[in-house]
């Protein structure tokens, strides 16, 4: 089975932009929920109230892929899965590592979600002593001292570091040093990497903030009104208007 280290996502050399990339795992989600249903085809309306995201949008995303669907019948949604699944890089065998088991790196270790699409967890390290040996979702967990050798003898070319924000920036760098080219990080800190280096951040705080945000800005709306009155649709439009980036989206993980 090939693995993450010898092999690439291919959408960079199409030239797919990396805000249709972001979407295509929602597209993806929303095709295997059909799959399962056995749906066998869908139109771009129906995929797109699913995903979240407007139908020209989503026309002009598969544009990229070389999807154009048919007249009258819409997108053949086992064909989507593949075509999908092949530029996201998921017919592929990616070993995975995880740095940091506290609360957060156990939970992300007991993910099920990640073998059935395409990530398989290699390894569990921490920095505990206490920690080596002990059984994670079925994984012993490895001490960090064993970090290099652990990615070499698995391939891995993606880590996830799940460690206190002051221990990020040094896992980082023995993670990248052993040759992992992409990192999710969930620490609360922004990492510094070479070129080269892919690294998303996942910070809930800051996706909390924004929801807070949303609420004050709702709130005020609706103190504005006078009583009984609902939502002005025009305010609520222009909310929606100056809530979204250059591409028309807000991204949901920020990177780093």
């Amino acid at each position: 089975m090939a693995t993450g280290r010898t092999h690439r996502p291919a959408t960079r050399s199409r030239g797919i932009p990396e805000a249709t990339v972001a979407r295509l795992p929602l597209y993806l989600r929303a095709l295997t929920a059909l799959s399962e249903r056995s749906v066998p085809t869908v139109s771009s309306e129906e995929l797109a109230a699913a995903a979240g995201v407007n139908s020209a949008k989503l026309r002009k995303d598969f544009s990229y892929l070389g999807s154009y669907g048919t007249r009258g019948v819409g997108y053949d949604v086992e064909y989507l899965v593949y075509q999908i699944s092949r530029e996201l890089g998921l017919t592929q065998d990616w070993p995975v590592v995880i740095v940091g088991i506290g609360n957060l790196g156990a939970a992300l270790a007991n993910y099920g979600g990640f073998a059935s699409r395409g990530f398989r967890v290699a390894a569990l390290i921490d920095a505990d002593p206490a920690m080596a040996g002990k059984p994670v979702a079925g994984i012993p967990v490895q001490h960090t001292d064993d970090l290099e050798k652990i990615i070499t003898d698995n391939g891995v070319s993606i880590g996830v570091i799940a460690t206190p924000a002051g221990a990020a920036q040094q896992v980082c760098d023995r993670l990248v040093a052993a040759g992992v080219t992409s990192i999710l990080n969930f620490a609360p800190t922004v990492l510094s990497v070479p070129d080269g280096v892919d690294v998303r951040k996942v910070d809930l705080s800051i996706e909390l903030q924004i929801l807070a945000f949303h609420e004050q800005r709702k709130a005020g709306e609706e103190a504005a009104l006078p009583d009984g009155a609902g939502p002005a649709p025009a305010s609520r439009e222009a909310s929606r208007e100056t809530d979204q980036g250059p591409d028309g989206d807000v991204p949901a993980v920020m990177p780093a």
